[in-house]
């Protein structure tokens, strides 16, 4: 018996290490020249890594994270899955690890890949952690608590959220901390991606 394909299932390919970079990159409203200038390299040689023609050294992968602000190892690989489910299908131990961990914020991509108009984090903050310094982002997120209590300031407005609480935030300063004795973990939809 022959499976039927969905509908549009062909343009869906594997994560690849140049469609995450390329989504990175546009996320950070930075043009090929751009990187190519910050990495001393050619706008040729950006364009290949980016169609998957060539592969960077590891040094040349530690500079781009650098310059992209992401942990380096969100460029590596991704845990075995099979190719029915790639592109479709994130398992919970197959998670990839983003952002820097600092301030007691961990977070891991809940979406396939980087190559959406969004994407979907999960986000765990510390007890008692907390950021220091107010950030704006020239996004569009949504967030659903899971569990825990989060205190947020949105736009000089503040906020306690717990579970089954959601918010907005849209590209406005905010901070957020968790005064509490247990972390807090939420679920954001961010558009467009920043990882």
């Amino acid at each position: 018996m022959t499976r039927a394909k969905r509908p549009g299932a062909e343009a869906v390919g594997p994560r690849s290490l140049g469609a995450d970079l390329r989504a990175i990159r546009k996320g950070r409203k930075l043009t090929l020249t751009d990187l190519a200038e910050a990495l001393g390299r050619s706008v040729g040689w950006v364009s290949q890594i980016e169609r998957d023609i060539s592969t960077p050294s590891i040094a040349d992968l530690r500079r781009i994270a650098e310059i992209l602000e992401v942990p380096i190892s969100l460029l590596f690989g991704e845990a075995a899955v099979s190719s029915e489910e790639r592109g479709y299908v994130v398992r919970a131990g197959a998670r990839r690890a983003m952002g820097s961990a600092a301030n007691g914020l961990t977070e891991e991509l809940l979406s396939p890949d980087l190559t959406d108009s969004f994407e979907v984090i999960h986000s765990t903050f510390a007890a008692y952690s907390g950021l220091e310094a107010p950030v704006k982002r020239e996004t569009q997120e949504v967030g659903f608590v899971i569990s825990g209590r989060l205190n947020l300031t949105i736009a000089d407005r503040r906020f306690t959220v717990g579970p089954g609480d959601s918010f907005r935030i849209r590209g406005e300063y905010y901070t957020w901390d968790n005064p509490h004795d247990t972390p807090a973990v939420v679920v954001w939809v961010i558009s467009p991606p920043v990882y």
